[in-house]
């Protein structure tokens, strides 16, 4: 067909076995592999991240896997939005070279154990309200790494706590893998893209935006002296918006989570609430680097 453009096909594998000769034969060629692991639903936030990996890598691998093992609630692993069709639309028109969309028992033998000293990070912020969430979150990536063996691994800046505990384990096991931290996307009113946002109701997502508001506020607000009233205006900020639940709200050391002092290095403003019935979570830097 003239002027008609070949599409890049998407290379689909189920199983470990056939994605790693794949694998194989493309480093086998000189080829660098880029990784993105999700666990589907995707929406702009996750094409950034493999736009992001194309521009230094050669091939680039995603995994959809909704991962039984960092869901506390079975109820919350049952509602997890599943929409691999569209999933798979959106990977072909962003040119993404291979997705690996195993079943759970292609990941998990049964009975399997696991157990990774990450130390106070664990159970900070999140780790409290989802005890036992990162010992799944570092079983699955670290099974992902082994099989796809990647160059570099992206992930989005809205799990922050995620990524430090993701760097943590590629530390303490020594994998070899550059991890990329990727900025937020948003929507055009400012509420952090996620997969979940699909369950909001319309007065959900008006009452949302309070979360990315109030981190603004404190970003121009902030002030390394005015530590404590920051947070507690952002505290009482998120607390008054009607249908939403905070569940904290930290200005933290952006390595370590502990709460920031005026004279830390990295610091960063953390959320986590509930809007109707959907938990949502959103940061901002405030001093980097």
């Amino acid at each position: 067909m003239p002027n008609s453009v070949i599409p890049i096909p998407l290379n689909i594998f189920n199983t470990k076995e056939t994605l790693e000769r794949y694998l194989q034969q493309t480093r086998a060629s000189g080829k660098t592999v880029g990784f993105v692991p999700t666990m589907g639903a995707l929406h702009q936030g996750h094409i950034s991240l493999i736009q992001q990996a194309k521009q230094n890598y050669d091939e680039i691998a995603c995994s959809i896997f909704v991962n039984p093992s960092q869901f506390n609630d079975p109820k919350d692993l049952e509602k997890y939005p599943r929409t691999l069709n569209a999933d798979i639309k959106l990977l072909e028109q962003v040119k993404c070279d291979v997705l690996f969309n195993p079943p759970v028992n292609e990941i998990y033998d049964d009975n399997e154990q696991w157990h990774l000293n990450i130390g106070e990070l664990e159970h900070l912020l999140e780790g409290k309200f989802r005890p036992g969430h990162y010992q799944g979150v570092t079983q699955v990536v670290y099974k992902l790494f082994k099989i796809v063996k990647p160059d570099a691994a992206f992930f989005g800046q809205k799990d922050y706590q995620q990524f430090l505990i993701i760097s943590k384990m590629v530390e303490l096991l020594n994998i070899p893998v550059k991890l990329v931290m990727c900025p937020i996307k948003r929507e055009a009113d400012g509420l952090a893209m996620s997969s979940r946002n699909i369950h909001l109701t319309a007065d959900d997502r008006q009452h949302a935006l309070v979360l990315s508001k109030t981190l603004n506020w404190v970003k121009n607000n902030f002030d390394r002296n005015d530590i404590p009233r920051l947070k507690k205006e952002a505290e009482h900020m998120i607390s008054n918006e009607a249908g939403v639940e905070l569940d904290y709200f930290e200005i933290a050391d952006g390595d370590m989570l502990k709460p920031a002092e005026k004279n830390t290095k990295n610091i960063v403003a953390l959320v986590a609430a509930k809007v109707g019935t959907t938990r949502l979570i959103d940061n901002v830097l405030l001093v980097h680097g």
